[in-house]
């Protein structure tokens, strides 16, 4: 049942209806109504209803429910884009390439509905021991049906003999046993987070000695949090250098509480807002970009610092790769000049350490898959 509901919760993240252009006309039609070479238009919040790729606008899409990872993706005319992720900002055109069936979701889902359906070695040969067992045990108790019958016993009697060889030596154990044993094991993974293949890598798990993990949602919390912030220079006006640090956070707030980018959150779950912002700009691909007090602010990566003339020192940029190599995103925050670097990354879950030292100490060594940047 378990096992089953993962499979129907991952059925659920596929849109239901999409956007086409046809004809010239936009409309909306249901996702198995799109053919390969269908002009779909996504809007900020919406699921992509196809795989395909951007042929005009760009965005940031969450493709945590394929890669894992919680920070959205750059996209722009002539990337790829996979069905079900979302749209977390800016609209974009795209053209379908696989649809229905041939999705990528599609396929992650046929995958481990086979899966669920190979058998474990011990279960192939307790089928084969009981497709040999059961006919014998029949005959035999066919035998001492007729035996009884032939010295002269009642048939009430016979065919209490014969139900008795049954049922002392039917293998029922021997062909139920395994597999009820195996659905439990996936069906409790399931329950817990963790989708097992099948029966024989759930019978081979005792022999493992090494684990691969996952590292959003797994070792980490999934959501990204402000991890660092360096001040290089004071916000003008700020009231002392000791508040430097506070003054940073709430101007990026400011710009962000204006922003629909994912990695705004966690700037607004670190600091409020407290100014209002004008003239306020979305870069995409690179930030954000208003005017507080009279003043322009920038909030984005280097990509917005140079198209606005603002210089990045090598120290600067030292800093940035540091904190890059750690798994961050870096954003820069400046006026005419560099103000500071806030990063953000995913957070280390509570007991994540102790289950990969409990691992240690059984034995097995733990190496973590992520696409972060090295």
């Amino acid at each position: 049942k378990h096992t089953s509901n993962a499979i129907s919760e991952l059925m659920s993240l596929a849109p239901r209806k999409a956007r086409v252009l046809r004809d010239g006309k936009e409309q909306m039609v249901s996702v198995d109504e799109l053919v390969v070479g269908d002009t779909i238009i996504v809007r900020p919040g919406e699921k992509v209803p196809a795989d395909g790729i951007i042929i005009e606008g760009h965005s940031s899409i969450d493709e945590s429910m394929v890669t894992g990872e919680s920070i959205p993706v750059e996209k722009q005319r002539g990337s790829t884009v996979i069905g079900a992720t979302i749209n977390a900002q800016g609209s974009f055109t795209m053209r379908a390439e696989r649809v229905g069936a041939a999705t990528t979701l599609s396929r992650i889902i046929r995958l481990i509905e086979d899966a669920q359906s190979r058998k474990a070695p011990v279960q192939r040969f307790a089928d084969a021991v009981s497709a040999v067992f059961v006919p014998i045990v029949l005959l035999i108790a066919l035998l001492a049906l007729l035996a009884h019958l032939l010295l002269g016993s009642s048939v009430t009697a016979s065919v209490i003999a014969a139900v008795a060889v049954l049922v002392i030596a039917c293998p029922c154990a021997l062909g139920l046993a395994t597999p009820t044993a195996i659905m439990v094991g996936t069906g409790l993974g399931a329950k817990h987070g963790v989708l097992i293949k099948g029966g024989d890598a759930l019978e081979t798990l005792h022999r493992i000695k090494q684990v691969v993990f996952d590292k959003t949602g797994t070792i980490t919390n999934g959501t990204p949090e402000v991890t660092d912030v360096i001040v290089i220079a004071p916000v003008r006006g700020a009231a002392g250098a000791k508040n430097a640090e506070k003054d940073v956070l709430s101007v990026a707030a400011s710009l962000e509480a204006r922003s629909e980018h994912p990695l705004a959150q966690a700037i607004l779950r670190r600091a409020k807002p407290k100014d209002k912002v004008a003239r306020f700009a979305a870069v995409p691909g690179k930030g954000i970009t208003g005017i507080i007090s009279r003043k322009q602010y920038l909030f984005g990566n280097a990509k917005l610092m140079v198209a606005h003339g603002v210089e990045v020192t090598d120290d600067a940029r030292r800093r940035m790769q540091e904190l890059e190599s750690e798994g961050k995103t870096v954003m820069l925050l400046a006026d005419k000049r560099l103000l500071a670097m806030i990063a953000v990354a995913d957070t280390i879950k509570d007991g994540a350490a102790d289950a990969i030292a409990g691992l240690a100490r059984m034995g097995v060594s733990a190496t973590l898959l992520t696409g972060d940047n090295e």
